[in-house]
């Protein structure tokens, strides 16, 4: 029951309560804000960059649907000369439909840079970010969670002995026999000093104040 209502009353942490590993969470958190800018910016540069390679399609592009449009202006004009005007407009439309074709191939080479540069710019960024997503937050998510569970515990009733048994289960050997060489038989009896002491370490490793 006690752990239910601690539960729900769990207080949300964003850093810890002591100074010096709130500085360090704060430092870890402008450097991952800046890790992520820089990688975002990193991408929108490689993908500017290859879409220079993008220029000489649209100069085809602009060059043969330019030329289409001329020789079919030129061949409408040659069609409405009597007798010989069908035979002359001949050539003009094939040379259009040639210069259509060059302006595909323009359109056609953009697509490929442009599917190019995203591809690129998006494989760049997968690495910064599966690093933020996959490793730092996570690690985040869980301090909060354990310093939240930590800080309703320090002021519930029986907290104290809920946040012994944590440290007794995660906090190092080497601490836990500073305090009492036997530390889980002096918890088990309930001496109130292992306890507390018990208690502020665990505290003390998520950076909360006893």
């Amino acid at each position: 029951m006690i752990l239910g209502v601690v539960r729900d009353a769990d207080p949300v942490k964003i850093y810890a309560d002591r100074t010096p590993a709130a500085a360090r969470q704060l430092i870890t958190d402008l450097l991952v804000a800046a890790w992520v800018y820089a990688a975002i910016r990193a991408a929108m540069w490689l993908h500017d960059l290859v879409q220079k390679l993008a220029v000489p399609g649209q100069r085809l592009e602009g060059a043969g649907t330019g030329l289409a449009d001329g020789l079919s202006d030129v061949g409408s004009k040659i069609g409405r000369v009597p007798i010989v005007g069908d035979d002359l407009t001949a050539p003009f439309n094939g040379a259009a439909d040639a210069a259509r074709s060059m302006a595909g191939a323009g359109q056609q080479q953009q697509d490929i840079v442009n599917d190019l540069a995203l591809a690129l710019s998006l494989g760049l960024l997968i690495f910064p970010l599966g690093l933020v997503l996959f490793v730092w937050l996570p690690l985040r998510v869980r301090w909060m969670r354990r310093a939240g569970a930590a800080a309703a515990l320090r002021s519930a009733p029986a907290g104290r002995d809920l946040l012994a048994l944590r440290a007794l289960a995660n906090q190092p050997l080497r601490k836990l026999t500073r305090i009492d060489p036997d530390v889980a038989q002096a918890w088990r009896r309930g001496d109130e000093d292992a306890v507390q002491a018990l208690a502020a370490l665990e505290l003390k490793a998520l950076g909360l104040r006893a």
